[in-house]
């Protein structure tokens, strides 16, 4: 049982400080630096929206509105299924250099990119949702890394406005988290992974997209690294979206992301493989790692209990663990607690293990559609 313990609590600290610390690391003794310089290909932005009617325009507005040469920029734009107005926003929005979609049949992101990415002719394609304000000059910022021909993708950050609860500012914190990690990622070599809010990548390198694939933003990098080709992160291109209020549809979204992880092992279970692709040891620590972290926290725990009788240190270690975990319940129930940091941090922590569990569950009884569903905010 103390190896059991030891174990687990050595396997959590690799995959919550070790590998975010390695990376760094590597980015500041073992840098491989690009060679950015200004470039102004052809760029085709694809967008899919699920019933967007709400903020569909003013998307449209703000990617008109980016720092590139009109007559460099098109966006193809569908509506997958949509029940509400978004077909007639797309009909409506008076812009040459917008080719819309209608697809009548709810089909998923997946299906649509599949249609849509075949009939694409721009040197460079942009990724983005409906929802998140981009930046006028992420562009820019995008096409300056992504002009070193070894880039094959490169992704933007993922910023959040001031949050409007305490529990957007544990959703906020999350982000941080993860934008220090992808950043020291691309500064030591690739990502593993773009947020879908926005990234760019070399058109002729895209692959063939599956219908019914819930995490486009990982599984597209990752056949693009295969021939060598680097994924990278761009800070200076941001993507704004708003922390959500309510812990429910964070949950669904959340769940839903974690799914697609356990659904693209199902699909290509080499991915489990280590030595099976040029970023797998970085899948492991990013990825992979955080999928098993609430059953190496349940080893810990009930490893830690069957040890009390043996000591009194295995019983103060158990009492942490309790108040480690009451905390974050405690403030589940009271989110005016959550405006301790903390607090915030180490609910933030157990929320997002509880999802990995619920994501394996939704992935397990066929609840994570690649279909995603609507949540208030206008979330696609």
């Amino acid at each position: 049982m103390k190896w059991t313990f030891v174990l687990s609590l050595l396997a959590l600290g690799w995959t919550y400080l070790g590998y975010p610390l390695a990376m760094l690391a590597r980015a500041l003794y073992r840098p491989r630096r690009v060679q950015p310089a200004e470039w102004e290909p052809d760029v085709e932005i694809v967008i899919v929206a699920h019933n967007a009617a709400g903020e569909l325009a003013a998307k449209l507005r703000n990617i008109a509105a980016l720092d590139y040469p009109p007559d460099k920029l098109r966006f193809h734009v569908a509506s997958d299924g949509s029940e509400d107005h978004t077909p007639t926003v797309l009909r409506e929005f008076g812009d040459p250099r917008l080719v819309p979609y209608v697809f009548p049949v709810r089909r998923g992101k997946s299906a649509c990119l599949g249609d849509i990415v075949p009939r694409l002719e721009a040197d460079v394609v942009l990724f983005a949702d409906a929802r998140q304000r981009i930046e006028p000059g992420a562009l820019r910022a995008l096409l300056r890394v992504l002009s070193d021909p070894r880039v094959g993708a490169v992704g933007g950050e993922l910023a959040f406005e001031r949050s409007y609860s305490d529990y957007g500012d544990g959703v906020d914190f999350y982000w941080r988290y993860e934008t220090f990690i992808r950043g020291n990622e691309a500064q030591s070599g690739s990502v593993v992974g773009v947020s879908g809010a926005l990234y760019a990548a070399r058109r002729a390198l895209l692959p063939r997209i599956p219908e019914g694939l819930i995490l486009d933003d990982l599984w597209i990098p990752l056949q693009i690294a295969r021939d060598g080709s680097r994924i990278l992160f761009s800070s200076e291109a941001r993507a704004w979206d708003r922390p959500s209020k309510d812990a429910a549809i964070e949950s669904l979204r959340k769940r839903r992301t974690l799914a697609g992880n356990f659904q693209l092992i199902a699909r290509e279970p080499s991915l489990l493989l280590p030595w099976a692709h040029p970023l797998g040891w970085r899948l492991w620590g990013h990825k992979w790692l955080r999928l098993f972290a609430p059953w190496f926290m349940l080893a810990a725990f009930v490893s830690n209990l069957a040890l009390v009788a043996e000591s009194p240190k295995w019983t103060l270690l158990a009492l942490a663990q309790v108040a480690f975990y009451g905390l974050a319940f405690a403030a589940m129930r009271k989110p005016e607690l959550l405006r301790i940091a903390p607090v915030r941090v180490i609910t933030t922590f157990v929320r997002m293990n509880g999802y990995a569990v619920l994501g394996l569950h939704d992935f397990l009884t066929g609840r994570a559609a690649a279909a995603w569903s609507v949540t208030r905010r206008g979330d696609t």
